[in-house]
């Protein structure tokens, strides 16, 4: 019986972990993807702080094809 009863307390361990995994991998899951959208939107800001000091230096940032031809 008290095989049986080791046995039954292992199983018991087993489900009990795989149903931690499975919770830490959607947590880990759900970070990977705050962290993707974080590192999209420094990126943006970025670009456009780099901008904003190109104006404010009076640089001109804007490329020849992006202008407004002088008819419209």
């Amino acid at each position: 019986m008290k095989t049986d009863e080791q046995i039954i307390e292992l199983e018991s361990r087993l489900a009990f972990q795989e149903n931690s995994i499975a919770e830490l991998n959607e947590i880990i899951t759900d970070q990977q993807r705050q962290l993707d959208r974080l590192m999209a939107t420094v990126a943006m800001l970025d670009s456009r702080l780099s901008l904003l000091a190109a104006d404010a230096a009076g640089e001109t940032t804007a490329k020849p094809e992006d202008e407004i031809p002088p008819h419209y």
